[in-house]
């Protein structure tokens, strides 16, 4: 071979080598701009969840939920950065929309100042980063060495998020009023010792939940269908003691909230299949309906009583205030009628104030929305003003608190069984829907809830009755199960 072909062979090489470089790094280049976009996917979708999560865990429904959304959500997004942690995120409002259902249509996602306007079932947040377009373009810097590759790309993530649950009972009761709130007043007339009265309960008061309806003297109470939200048709297949008992164990159901649209009931709470399942906040599985695990006892099973309601002078002979009917129209206490009943005695009181205590009306006036810490409720002294005739007596070793709370002592009992302790605190409270009632005939009918009250099981409950000391109406917040993503 002479110098003159080897020269040649030479060249060419190098000609190959100079067009295949090109393609060689166009190809390096598009493995780098693809490794950059998506990296900044992956950074798009982590501020689009965590900003969703951030905002739907502030969500309850009111304005005051909404704003704090929108804070939180913002308040997120300024702490990421991207670009491999170069550049911070220049958050837009525009971002968060707030929906009914994660599935909801698009026209069904309003923002902030909707959302605002008409606040109540709005319990999902959605974060879309496409209004936030500085974060989703991506330079493409060596993809451009292939003719006709372009030189950007546009990127966006979004995320749904909102409670997965409520922390209610699948059992709805009869609301005895559907006044929110009002004054009661007093045989002595002194205004000092009007009592708030929420829904036509008392605090303090025990009632048989399975006892009630203000409209007739048959008890009224529903089987909630735990599977369908407000507003969405059930199924009869889940108005059964089989399909409710998990959640009456855990005291939750799979729902964002029971507000915002009519629930599918069952007429008839299947006490005597369920009651098991409630019994197992005072550390008793012996049914094997719950297990610990899912269904923790309280951290005190102390029930109170009869004898067991040691703070009040005269033993109670009835579990809850005993069951009374006006005129075979109205199914409620000897403790709600004004004035009560001239055969009224203390004993027929059944336990009162283990829980909690009755609050003066003055005090709701002051501050309609409940402070975190509760109102201040009456004096253990306001007893023979309150419960009249026949009025119980606290003794005066009555706790500052209520018997409930003590630690120790003669009214704490913490779970017997070691495996179990330390317990749930408050896991006794069971939150009820309330109904404005008559709801309408049938076996299975629809509703919706007015409120949802809180109700303390001063007692195991049977096959017939549930024990409940009237605690207050439940917050949002209180109610509100964890967030998750949902889409």
């Amino acid at each position: 071979m002479n110098g003159t072909s080897l020269f040649r062979q030479h060249g060419a090489v190098a000609i190959l080598f100079c067009l295949s470089l090109g393609f060689m790094l166009g190809v390096i280049g598009l493995a780098l701009d693809l490794a950059a976009v998506y990296h900044r996917k992956a950074e798009l979708q982590a501020l689009a969840d965590a900003a969703a999560l951030a905002a739907a865990g502030s969500l309850t429904g009111t304005a005051d939920g909404v704003t704090a959304a929108a804070t939180q959500a913002a308040d997120t997004a300024a702490k990421f950065r991207y670009q491999f942690d170069q550049l911070q995120v220049s958050w837009s409002g525009a971002a968060l929309k707030f929906g009914r259902a994660p599935g909801a249509p698009e026209s069904d996602w309003v923002d902030a100042a909707a959302a605002l306007a008409a606040p109540a079932g709005l319990l999902y947040a959605r974060v879309d980063t496409a209004a936030l377009p500085d974060i989703g373009t991506v330079e493409t810097n060596l993809m451009r060495l292939i003719p006709g590759a372009p030189t950007r790309t546009a990127l966006n993530a979004r995320a749904v998020a909102g409670r997965a649950s409520t922390n209610v009972l699948p059992l709805a009761i009869c609301a005895l009023s559907t006044a929110p709130a009002s004054s009661r007043a007093n045989v002595a007339g002194n205004a000092a010792f009007n009592e708030l009265v929420e829904y036509g309960f008392r605090r303090g008061v025990g009632y048989d939940l399975m006892q009630l309806n203000p409209n007739g003297a048959t008890a009224e109470h529903f089987l909630i269908d735990p599977m369908a939200p407000p507003g969405v048709p059930g199924s009869a297949g889940n108005l059964t003691a089989a399909v409710a008992g998990p959640f009456v164990c855990a005291g939750n159901m799979p729902m964002a909230s029971v507000m915002g649209g009519a629930l599918t009931l069952k007429r008839g709470f299947p006490i005597a299949e369920l009651f098991n399942h409630l019994n197992s906040r005072f550390d008793d599985y012996a049914a094997h309906a719950c297990t610990p695990t899912g269904a923790p006892p309280d951290a005190n099973v102390k029930p109170y009583a009869l004898a067991n309601a040691g703070w009040m002078t005269t033993a109670p002979t009835v579990l809850t205030a005993e069951s009374w009917t006006s005129g075979g129209i109205k199914r409620w206490t000897r403790a709600d009628p004004l004035p009560g009943d001239a055969s009224n005695t203390a004993p027929l009181y059944g336990t009162l104030w283990s829980y909690a205590r009755a609050v003066p009306y003055a005090a709701y006036v002051a501050a309609p929305a409940e402070p975190a810490a509760g109102y201040t409720g009456f004096a253990p002294s306001a007893w023979a003003s309150l419960y009249t005739p026949g009025p119980p007596q606290a003794k005066g070793t009555y706790p500052g608190s209520t018997p409930y709370q003590l630690a120790g002592g003669a009214t704490f009992l913490a779970p017997p069984d070691a495996s179990h302790k330390p317990g749930v605190r408050n896991r006794r409270v069971l939150n009820v829907a309330l109904l404005s009632c008559p709801v309408a005939p049938g076996a299975v009918v629809s509703a919706p809830v007015l409120a949802v009250g809180k109700f303390f099981m001063t007692a195991g409950a049977d096959a017939g009755s549930i024990s409940g000391e009237f605690a207050g109406v439940a917050s949002p917040a209180a109610l509100a199960g964890a967030v998750e993503l949902q889409r």
